[in-house]
């Protein structure tokens, strides 16, 4: 059963499998990433007992604009609604927000933040306005 929880401090072992399992570049600074992480505004993971297989990150100015800014799911367990999962929980947190907007955008990933209630702007930037998709 996979568990999710609001924590912000990580070890760096566990940092580094999730990062480099996706193979991000990050993932070679897990020192960088676990202080990025602790100092960052919002943190939801998955777990799947001890393993850390999923997480995603917002930073916010506490009122207006809130970011997403990482959303990344272990391979052995995408396709599980794990990364919706993710992501409706933290829109939740923000839903007093004015606009929530992810960065850094990946045209690959569009489709999914449609199917979640974002609208991707012109210039290609999922974004939601007031908890409600961008018009």
């Amino acid at each position: 059963m996979i568990e999710y929880k609001h924590i912000k401090d990580f070890e760096e072992a566990q940092i580094k499998a999730l990062f480099k399992s996706v193979e991000w570049f990050s993932g070679n600074f897990p020192e960088k990433i676990r202080l990025a992480l602790h100092n960052s505004s919002k943190v939801i993971s998955a777990w799947d007992n001890d393993t850390l297989i999923g997480l995603i990150r917002g930073l916010d100015d506490g009122i207006w604009q809130a970011s997403i800014d990482c959303l990344l799911v272990h391979p052995d367990y995408q396709g599980k609604g794990i990364a919706s999962t993710l992501l409706k929980q933290l829109v939740t947190e923000y839903e007093n927000f004015l606009y929530i907007v992810v960065v850094p955008d990946e045209k690959k990933n569009i489709t999914f933040y449609e199917k979640n209630g974002f609208t991707i702007m012109p210039e290609g930037t999922p974004l939601q306005i007031r908890g409600k998709a961008w018009i």
